[in-house]
């Protein structure tokens, strides 16, 4: 009389279900490269912790008196788990059954998925491969009909955006809906050699422009990460796509109910560094490596770069100070001198947005000469890009602090903080700034007398030497235009006072903001 039958039942379907679309399809995939959907939630989520919801969803065929024979998985895997002991949602799409394509799902596994993480207030991690929700013409051809495009609960996508951390990884060929899904998230990752993204994969192409191109040259990682910015992060294998998952969401609270979660650091907080005191070179027009000035201010080991091929003038990073999370952008000397591109102005809003909606403190290494100035900057409309990045800054409530390590230049560099409320800034000796820098000033400036003067070359130099001392920053101190100019060594302990400041007062504000935010 007891309910054993149904339990072997249960038991029998679960079995069914963890063979998703055969072993064939499996040993091709894996031949390519590629992990299944659930090697890939196991090894992203802590040992054990996985719980799956939906599991007997899926296609069953039944004989004549009822009883199964055959059943069908889903090919959308969901549930709950834990990344570091904290709890996440994590979906996933299974291209063994029908290749991730909708025509394979049953039910609507992925809408539960993104309500789960709204609901439950917790990160969620979508795992995209295939057209992730999208169709393929098989479903018209068995429904005999079409239908008026719509995507279910996309509000509730758009609505996560401003709520909970989200974070897609592509794992092989992404394509229309699915490549939306990677689009929309806070953080995307996708592997080298077996990803691709792409609004129509190759035979569409075809058909559209009567061209054949192959799949990496249409959507891999070399054109997202590198060239359009869609995705953030290349990874070399899939392991190292779901540690970079990992490691982003280490960063970030839960939900923007909750500050950034600290750590102890093992890193000392007076930390004072004697490179920094020559890390910028006496010749202005010499470069020097970004990346080495922030490793030696921030905690060793904890820098996280986002998006490092695309707006390369602009390093964005998630960092610890002090055990601290904090979001870091600097100016890169050795990318175009610094200058702000369309490029870095799009990846400054994006960046920006997700520090303000989570509540992470803002550290600013300032070093530009403006926005990118000629034809090709203005045929990408440089300026109007330029101002959605200002208007980023502006708009931010998280505490921001900027660190003026040599340029400070015109519109670009008017934006290295709001000035509307406390802008913390401190200043190296190597700080310059003004409206445009000497050099072309004097040649704005000054144009006709150089070009009427015997010796044009030898009064423009003079004009630049006779003015270069107004560059000094201690001019601008004098005044109160500079609040601080400190030793470099002191910006480690100065930040670690500032980031303890700072997390105290997000701790009392986390709430979602005004607006929502801008994938």
């Amino acid at each position: 009389m007891s309910w054993k039958p149904e339990l072997d039942e249960i038991a029998r379907r679960s079995e069914l279900a963890q063979r998703m679309g055969g072993e064939e399809r499996i040993a091709r995939a894996r031949a390519a490269g590629r992990q299944t959907v659930r090697e890939r939630i196991d090894q992203l989520l802590d040992g054990g912790s996985f719980h799956e919801t939906g599991l007997m969803a899926g296609r069953a065929q039944y004989d004549h008196e009822g009883r199964l024979m055959d059943f069908t998985p889903s090919n959308f895997v969901c549930g709950r788990g834990r990344i570091d002991g904290r709890p996440v949602v994590v979906g996933g799409d299974d291209f063994t059954v029908r290749g991730g394509a909708a025509d394979g799902a049953v039910g609507n596994k992925m809408g539960w998925a993104e309500k789960a993480a709204r609901d439950l207030r917790i990160p969620l991690v979508r795992l995209v491969d295939g057209t992730g929700g999208g169709s393929s013409v098989k479903t018209q051809a068995s429904t005999r009909r079409s239908y008026v495009p719509a995507i279910p609960d996309w509000d509730v996508s758009v609505q996560l955006l401003s709520e909970v951390p989200v974070v897609s990884a592509a794992l092989g060929p992404v394509a229309g809906l699915g490549a939306a899904r990677v689009a929309a998230a806070h953080f995307s990752v996708m592997v080298r050699q077996t990803s691709q993204v792409f609004i129509a994969g190759p035979p569409v192409v075809r058909r559209a422009f009567g061209r054949d191109v192959d799949k990496k040259a249409l959507g891999g990682s070399q054109i997202h990460t590198r060239g359009s910015g869609v995705v953030d992060n290349e990874a070399a294998s899939e392991h190292d796509a779901l540690q970079q998952i990992r490691r982003f969401l280490s960063y970030l609270p839960s939900s923007v109910a909750e500050p950034p979660p600290a750590i102890e650091s093992e890193d000392d907080p007076e930390r004072r560094e004697e490179e920094l005191l020559s890390i910028i070179p006496r010749n202005r027009r010499k470069t020097y490596a970004v990346r080495k000035l922030i490793e030696l201010v921030l905690d060793r080991g904890t820098i996280f770069e986002m998006g490092r091929y695309f707006g390369r003038p602009l390093v964005t990073a998630l960092a610890r100070i002090d055990g601290v999370p904090v979001g870091v952008m600097a100016s890169d000397p050795r990318q175009l001198a610094g200058a702000v591109d369309a490029n870095a102005s799009a990846k400054m809003v994006r960046f920006v947005d997700l520090c303000d909606t989570f509540h992470l403190p803002v550290i600013n290494f300032v070093d530009t000469p403006g926005f990118l100035i000629g034809v090709e900057a203005e045929k990408r409309g440089t300026i109007r890009q330029g101002v959605r990045a200002l208007c980023a800054v502006y708009q931010a409530t998280v505490p921001w602090v900027s660190v003026l390590v040599r340029k400070v230049y015109g519109v670009a560099g008017a934006g290295h903080g709001a000035h509307h409320r406390l802008n913390l800034r401190y200043a190296w000796p190597s700080g310059e700034w003004g409206s445009l820098p000497i050099e072309g000033g004097v040649e704005a400036a000054y144009r006709r007398e150089i070009e009427a003067a015997a010796d044009p070359d030898a009064l423009r130099a003079e004009l630049e030497e006779k003015l270069g001392s107004l560059r000094s920053p201690f001019r601008t101190a004098e005044v109160f235009g500079i609040e601080e100019i400190i030793d470099p060594r002191e910006t480690r302990p100065l930040l670690v006072e500032w980031a303890h400041r700072a997390r105290d007062r997000v701790r009392s504000e986390c709430r979602s903001k005004g607006r929502g935010y801008r994938p």
